[in-house]
């Protein structure tokens, strides 16, 4: 009964644990600003909000979150032509771009205890914007049309009715398993800057880089 007792009291504690830490948020203020800080605090109060949900609730409850932040291209925000900012850097600066939307709502989604084995990261091309596009999508099952999280488009869609993008592959955030691009003789391409950047990514986010 009391082993019980302290495993109940410890589950407690561990989602008692919010998202962002108030540490952390205190640090998010100090850089950027008291707004900046709200927006943490919302994000908390969100996913919060969101714990016992349906994976579709979750899913809906992140996109419409993360949606609301600005779009900026990571040249006028970075100086750089392709960067992956960690979720405290692109809602501290409440701005960024297609893979920053995909990063913040991958780890939020994880958070909420979402299989990750259901999330991918997709390249596509935008037949709008005439552009490569990155978007999140969720499998319910390995077979399943997946559902599509974008910040062009701000409603969740199967990717059968989302003609405007055309797929070029998709990589799993945690185990990195890439889907195989065909080429000449069905040889596949490795996709070597993803695995650096995404390698990149995960060490500025074990440091809290904001």
């Amino acid at each position: 009964m009391r082993t019980f007792g302290l495993l109940l009291v410890a589950t407690t504690l561990l989602y008692a644990q919010p998202y962002v830490s108030t540490r952390l948020i205190q640090a998010i203020e100090a850089k950027y600003d008291a707004f900046a800080k709200n927006r943490f605090i919302l994000l908390n109060t969100t996913l919060e909000a969101l714990r016992h949900k349906s994976d579709r609730e979750k899913l809906k409850g992140v996109n419409d979150f993360y949606n609301h932040t600005p779009y900026l291209s990571d040249i006028k925000n970075y100086a750089q032509t392709d960067y992956w900012a960690t979720p405290l850097e692109f809602l501290g600066r409440d701005r960024g771009d297609c893979e920053d939307y995909v990063i913040a709502k991958y780890f939020a989604l994880k958070y909420l205890g979402i299989n990750t084995k259901k999330l991918y990261f997709t390249y596509v091309k935008s037949r709008k914007f005439r552009q490569a596009h990155m978007v999140l999508t969720y499998f319910a099952t390995p077979s399943s049309i997946p559902l599509v999280l974008d910040n062009y488009n701000l409603k969740i869609f199967p990717a059968n009715k989302r003609r405007d993008l055309i797929p070029i592959y998709n990589f799993n955030g945690d185990t990195l398993f890439l889907a195989q691009k065909q080429g000449k003789h069905g040889k596949s391409i490795t996709h070597t800057k993803t695995h650096n950047q995404w390698d990149v990514l995960i060490q500025n986010i074990k440091r809290n880089k904001l």
